[in-house]
């Protein structure tokens, strides 16, 4: 039988219970063998503000995931000297995997209605299946509005109510307001040992 695997993108700067959240959920209710995070390397639709280095936010999902027997890490995106797109990624994994493996590409809503701005998005239906957390009562009908074969591959992953971002812990960080409890300890040890997030954010020209 193919290998199940979670693919979880995203930038995690920084990664937060959230995204564990939102990937333990998936693994749950879609029976997934295995998460793997892949931390974004230079993602083309962050242009509102600079990112952390990525070596930051790959040492922070490590942190986050430590210990986590069914939770890996990639460097799939980091290591990759040119923007990264989900499609590329994807077909590295499937060309890359030592045995048979089907992909399930885990998003939120907010990401999967601009789906249609990814690069070559129409192949995604033919390397995964596309999975988006939803929280109770938060409309979804704009999924309606996606191309017939996005929605033919999406599964929907209800979650609890869980209102963290990763824009709110970087202005508690930098207005001095402490996350505990909103991101793993170990994690939070590395943001204040690193003195990330202190500064006022910089947009990208």
């Amino acid at each position: 039988m193919a290998e199940k695997t979670g693919i979880m993108g995203g930038t995690f700067d920084p990664i937060h219970y959230g995204h564990l959240l939102a990937a333990e959920e998936s693994r749950r209710q879609l029976g997934l063998d295995r998460i793997v995070f892949v931390p974004a390397g230079t993602p083309p639709h962050k242009t509102d503000r600079l990112i952390t280095r990525g070596e930051d936010r790959y040492a922070m999902t490590l942190l986050a995931t430590a210990g986590v027997r069914d939770f890996s890490v990639s460097r799939t995106e980091i290591d990759r000297k040119r923007p990264s797109h989900t499609v590329d990624t994807l077909r590295e994994f499937l060309e890359q995997s030592a045995r048979p493996c089907e992909l399930f590409f885990i998003t939120g809503l907010d990401a999967l209605l601009g789906i249609e701005t990814w690069a070559d998005f129409m192949q995604l239906p033919t390397l995964c299946s596309l999975v988006t957390v939803t929280r109770p009562g938060y409309a979804v009908a704009g999924l309606q509005t996606l191309p017939e074969a996005i929605r033919r591959v999406l599964k929907l992953v209800e979650i609890p109510q869980f209102a963290i971002s990763s824009t709110e812990i970087r202005a508690r960080v930098r207005d001095g307001r402490g996350i505990r409890f909103l991101v793993p300890h170990l994690v939070e040890q590395y943001i204040e040992h690193r003195e990330l997030y202190r500064e006022p954010e910089v947009p990208r020209i």
